[in-house]
């Protein structure tokens, strides 16, 4: 996993959907242990501060969470398939965002290459 992001980094930019700080805060949050949670917590918010000082190696999705992106969350973005589509398979609103945030990013950086890194086998499939 560090080889390959180590490999990621050289060939372009990571980017930081909304989404996948919201859920990496949500694990940290259930963590059982609370001398863990914190030091996740701790890690995860120092993690965050170097995106926002531009220093980490990603940098953060800029899409407005607004009615649009909301109408192209509900429509399931370019997936072809429907926010209840989705559901009913099992792809979540979280993954679903990273699909409609990447669709955001194409448009508005004009890459048509555009992957998403994953270990998740159903976000992947829409990699």
């Amino acid at each position: 996993m560090v080889d390959d992001f180590r490999a990621k980094q050289k060939s372009g930019s990571l980017i930081l959907p909304v989404a996948a700080v919201i859920e990496t805060g949500n694990h940290v949050a259930q963590l059982k242990n609370g001398l863990a949670r914190r030091e996740a917590a701790r890690k995860f918010g120092d993690a965050l501060l170097l995106v926002s000082d531009g220093r980490a190696p990603w940098e953060l999705n800029s899409s407005k969470w607004d009615d649009d992106f909301l109408h192209r969350l509900v429509s399931g973005g370019m997936t072809g398939l429907t926010l209840v589509e989705h559901a009913i398979r099992g792809v979540g609103c979280g993954d679903l965002s990273i699909l409609v945030e990447r669709e955001i990013y194409r448009e508005r950086t004009g890459l048509s290459d555009v992957r998403i890194w994953t270990l998740d086998a159903k976000l992947a499939a829409h990699s």
